[in-house]
């Protein structure tokens, strides 16, 4: 576990420190950084996901590997769900919100087209594996740090 905590700052890194450049996909889909407030620290927390657009909104899929626990930065957004959002060199403040069901739905094989191990996942886990949809925020305040 520790490796790939190491694995995961080793990207963020590389990736604000190239706008993207490095990072900026794997397995050939887009990755985004993004960051939460940490719900017990109170930190700013960077994680690296792949992502779809879906219109205006973004979707990130809350997998873990499909461990049977959800990854920290869902347990975040769940408590503050304004975060901030870079993809390449822009960053965004945004909104997290969990899918519905029939959203989910509807988003599922979209992701899966993009990344096909998250069948995989869903199949070793007796978890759902959320899948979450990032809005635009557009309130004048500053994210919170």
């Amino acid at each position: 576990m520790r490796w790939l905590g190491l694995q995961s700052r080793l990207h963020v890194s590389l990736y604000k420190l190239t706008g993207g450049r490095v990072g900026g996909s794997v397995f050939g889909a887009p990755v985004l950084l993004l960051s939460t407030v940490g719900r017990r620290t109170g930190r700013k927390r960077t994680t690296p996901l792949l992502y779809i657009e879906d219109g205006d909104n973004l979707v990130v899929v809350a997998s873990n590997g499909g461990r049977e626990k959800n990854p920290a930065w869902f347990t975040n957004i769940r408590q503050k769900p304004r975060i901030e959002v870079r993809i390449r060199g822009r960053r965004t403040v945004m909104r997290a919100e969990q899918a519905g069901p029939g959203e989910r739905e509807r988003l599922w094989p979209l992701l899966t087209k993009m990344y096909g191990r998250y069948d995989e996942y869903r199949a070793k886990t007796k978890r759902e594996i959320p899948v979450v949809i990032l809005h635009r925020d557009d309130r004048p305040t500053a994210y919170e740090s």
